[in-house]
């Protein structure tokens, strides 16, 4: 089989126009690539006089435009004991500048229809949007004003209320989650003190607590001048007025310090670190952390393929000795690579009812890395992980947002924005011999890292004691603040202050959908896309675990895993193996109303895929070896996920909203008790049940066109089988309204909170729609009143939400999320406010018009990728939709009036109807609870 990039000519993106005559003064083309040949995206690269790069890569095949801001600084540049800035910034700069209002950068986007986040890692914080292509001069002005604006908008109160929240996202992602301690320890024992990478992103807290306004003034001026950072527009724009607006905005930004490239300072370990965590888990887990090389290292690709075949799945030795013979639940290898340091890691989830000693799974995991040795590596082993390397880079590809993230990441850290074709080749050139000598040099009798995490209070099951000292925090005294920086002044020739209008809107393209019908009345519905040659299939089978007695809840989802095992004629691995080496996934999964069958392939391997799809659906073996180590992973994963707070909170509402005694009320998973008692005969019997021609429905979206795809499904239209009949729901449990449920999770950091009821099942047109466009400005977008309130007013949360969720027969209403413990009860009395506020009052005026606008313009991004296009014909499919519903749906926005959606808030939120579930530590929470006039109930699952 032959590489793809060896064998298919592609160019990523539209139409491309040519490079304009004249520049503006002070904007220099420093490269172009649009009439390249071969695996590219096109892009063209200028410079400004101030230093600022700014990467164009045209794209017409959608309205729409992503802005991708990157600066070359993250946490590697903070000093020794300042940690968390980089990230603490990334907070900062969406809280307004000099001519942009608190809160008004996240409005204007939502606004305009867009999308928009910001990241931080290491060594470099993104900011982004994506908007509809009208909107783009907008968003330059916004990035523009937080570049050069930003430091008349940061106050003691701003710092402080995002200080709060950086603490509260610590809670939600690191401190209340089970292993959240795991990298950032793994980072201190592998990198010596002072090393860039040996801190965590979101830093240490007391270090953050140390932090003043001023050091957060003088780390902006450090680093986030134009001549550290690049801009990279991607999509349908005109060059020349892009590049006018780019010098209007950001040409005039004075230069910033400069910015030398940081050394990469080889890592090396005497001995073995021995590292042991106590965390509120079940399942033991063992990593193991060998320093190798840095990112774009000649020896890079050669240790990822290394990686992936020790532990990349199915097919790998790690999953053959330890996940295959049941001592993990879960085993792989990674080679993560940053730009000045990159690690070898190993790890696995212990199977605790087998082997949860990790010593002896220290033992095998060394030996496994033994046993490569004498295997060796096969041509099998470099094919299949050349081509999936292959196949998830055009996979990444098939947005605007992911070519101009790939542009973006590149020019930053290499001075090159498109390394398509020399990734492409620099990893289907590397041989066995070349994996053979980088294990020799960078893992071979090399000392790692080794990190324990074991329930609180089992350390007789780390792999050995710890020889690493316990991290002393760097002494407050020594540490020298900033003096206070003073802003500087920028000369403009335009009021900057004056928010640009917007463009003519641009025309929505809803996809060209087609329609057929097998022999044996399946519907088969399909779209063309043309942005990569890939083919997407999805295959829906109606029914999943709402087929199900409460007391077989969990079999649907069994089945599908089983369904991902051998078939009749080729074991588990040989699957993986096989579908590997296409560069293709078929994956089962099941939900509360469906089976998904769902399929991803390069199109050019779309007929091996269709046979391995043909063998997994008609022909599982339900091995008892097979069943045997799945349900052990199952019920060792429900017990890993027993000891985290999002799960309990899910579990626990759909109990209490809709019955234990119905399958609908219980998680797809299952709960220990009823998957203890499922058989391999239970699974064959599930499949029997579900998997009947007259349960299923298919949806296609290729670069194919109709005629030349929709034969290759024809054979799906011999699939036996009537569609398979729901049983009777069970009565809904009465929900007594000022009741609060206290389900009691010990020593947590922060507190779940829902609030809600059940609701409608959905529609697109009717009341549930009405229902989601009455939410968005109550807690449905990110400058919602719920989210102000708790999150940016409050400092209660990392974000809180609410909002309708409906299926094909029953719905729910629910606001609530993450908070800290000690403003639990707090909390509920500001949902309650909020809640209770806008049942009575309703939105205003300028709500109404917002929402109306950000909902109607973000129509334009609803279809651009494959699986945008698949959600969207299912959507279709699944609820018999009209083709046109999006414009109905788009005159109804325009039509509803205030009053109307007022009326729907006062139906919908009514308090009296609504059930309170925490989920927090009882000692701390529950005395503070029952002061609020509930009825605290004590809850168990």
């Amino acid at each position: 089989m032959k590489p793809l990039a060896l064998a298919t000519a592609l160019i990523l993106g539209g139409c491309a126009s040519e490079t304009p005559s004249t520049l503006p003064q002070g904007v220099t083309l420093v490269e172009s690539s649009l009439t390249q040949s071969g695996l590219h995206i096109p892009y063209e690269k200028y410079q400004l006089a101030n230093g600022l790069t700014v990467v164009l890569h045209p794209d017409n095949s959608d309205p729409l435009v992503h802005v991708d801001v990157t600066y070359h600084v993250g946490s590697a540049r903070e000093q020794l004991g300042k940690s968390g800035f980089a990230h603490f910034f990334e907070h900062m700069m969406f809280q307004g500048s000099e001519n942009v209002a608190d809160e008004q950068h996240f409005a204007m986007v939502t606004e305009s229809g867009g999308t928009l986040n910001g990241t931080t890692n290491s060594d470099r914080t993104n900011y982004f949007e994506t908007v509809p292509a009208n909107q783009l001069e907008k968003m330059l002005w916004l990035e523009a004003d937080r570049m050069g604006f930003l430091l008349p908008a940061i106050t003691e109160t701003s710092f402080e209320v995002q200080r709060a929240t950086v603490k509260n996202e610590r809670g939600q992602r690191v401190d209340n989650r089970p292993y959240g301690r795991l990298g950032e320890m793994s980072s201190y024992a592998l990198y010596p003190q002072g090393h860039p990478y040996s801190w965590p992103v979101i830093g240490w807290m007391e270090e953050l607590d140390n932090g003043t306004v001023d050091d957060l003034r003088a780390f902006f001026k450090r680093w986030y001048g134009p001549n550290n950072a690049t801009l990279t527009i991607g999509g349908s724009f005109d060059k020349q007025q892009v590049l006018q607006w780019v010098d209007k905005y950001f040409g005039s930004i004075p230069r910033g310090p400069e910015v030398n490239d940081a050394t990469k300072p080889k890592v090396t370990l005497d001995s073995d670190r021995y590292l042991t965590i106590e965390d509120k888990v079940s399942l033991p887990v063992l990593s193991i952390a060998f320093p190798t090389v840095y990112a774009r290292h000649e020896d890079e690709a050669a240790l990822d393929l290394l990686s992936d075949i020790l532990g990349g799945g199915e097919t790998s030795i790690m999953y053959k000795n330890l996940v295959k013979s049941g001592v993990a639940v879960q085993a792989g290898t990674g080679h993560g690579c940053r730009e000045l340091a990159c690690e070898f890691s190993l790890f696995v989830v212990a199977n605790a009812g087998k082997m949860p000693e990790l010593s002896k799974i220290e033992a095998i995991v060394r030996d496994s890395i033994d046993e490569f040795v004498e295997r060796g590596v096969s041509s099998d082993d470099l094919l299949k992980a050349q081509v999936s390397h292959e196949a998830n880079t055009l996979f990444g590809l098939q947005s605007v947002r992911g070519k101009v993230s790939t542009l973006a990441y590149n020019e930053t850290f290499f001075d090159t924005p498109d390394l398509l074709q020399a990734d492409i080749e620099r990893y289907n050139a590397v041989t066995a011999d070349d994996v053979m000598r980088v294990y020799n040099t960078y893992i071979k009798d090399k000392a790692s890292v080794i990190v324990s995490v074991v329930p609180q209070g089992q350390t007789q099951l780390q792999a050995a004691a710890p020889t690493v000292p316990v991290r002393t925090p760097i002494a407050k005294e020594t540490l020298k603040h900033a003096d206070k920086v003073t802003d500087t002044q920028v000369a403009d020739n335009f009021d900057r202050s004056k928010v640009p209008g917007s463009g003519a809107a641009p025309q929505m393209v809803v996809p060209s959908l087609w329609q057929q019908q097998l022999a044996n009345g399946i519907e088969v519905m399909g779209t063309q896309s043309l942005e990569t040659p890939t083919t997407t299939i999805s295959i829906a089978l109606e029914g999943g675990q709402r087929l199900l007695s409460a007391d077989k809840a969990g079999l649907a989802d069994l089945t599908a895993s089983m369904m991902q095992e051998s078939t009749a004629k080729l074991t588990t691995e040989q699957m993986a193996l096989e579908l590997e080496k296409l560069g293709a996934s078929i994956s089962v999964s099941a939900s509360g109303y469906r089976t998904y069958v769902s399929v991803s392939t390069l199109t050019k391997n779309l007929d091996a895929t269709i046979e391995l799809l043909r063998q997994r659906l008609f022909e599982p073996a339900f091995n008892q070896e097979d069943f045997d180590r799945v349900k052990v992973q199952s019920l060792q994963m429900l017990q890993h996920q027993s000891k985290d707070a999002g799960w309990l909170a899910s579990t626990a509402w759909s109990r209490l909203l809709f019955g234990t005694d119905n399958s609908v009320g219980q998680p797809t998973s299952g709960t220990i008790e009823s998957v203890s008692k499922l058989s391999l005969d239970d699974v064959k019997g599930f499949y029997k049940q579900q998997f009947h021609g007259g349960n299923a429905s298919v949806i296609l979206v290729s670069d194919l066109e109709q005629k030349a795809i929709a034969p290759k499904l024809s054979w799906l239209g011999d699939w036996k089988g009537d569609a398979t009949p729901w049983p009777e729901l069970k009565p809904m449990p009465k929900l007594a309204g000022n009741t609060l449920y206290l389900l009691d999770k010990p020593g947590a950091a922060q507190s779940v909170i829902r609030i809600g009821r059940r609701a409608m099942a959905f529609d697109a047109t009717g009341e549930y729609f009405e229902a989601g466009l009455m939410n968005f400005p109550l807690g449905g977008a990110f400058n919602s009143r719920i989210n102000l309130n708790l999150r940016e007013d409050k400092g209660y949360t990392y974000g809180a939400r609410s909002g309708f969720n409906g299926g094909p027969e029953l719905g729910s209403f629910s606001a609530g999320g993450s908070v800290r413990a000690d403003a639990t009860a707090a909390s509920i009395t500001e949902f309650v406010n909020e809640l209770s506020g806008f049942a009575e009052s309703g939105m205003t005026a300028e709500e109404l018009a917002f929402l109306q606008a950000s909902i109607t313009q973000s129509d334009a991004l609803k279809f651009e990728t494959p699986s945008q296009k698949a959600r969207f014909l299912g959507q279709i499919q699944r609820y018999d939709l009209p083709t046109n519903y999006i414009e109905k749906q788009g005159k109804l926005i325009e039509t509803l009036t205030l009053d109307e959606l007022n009326q729907v808030a006062a139906k919908q939120l009514d308090l009296s109807q609504m059930i309170i579930l925490v989920v927090g530590d009882k000692n701390s929470i529950e005395e503070p609870l029952k002061q609020l006039g509930y009825d605290v109930v004590s809850y168990k699952l």
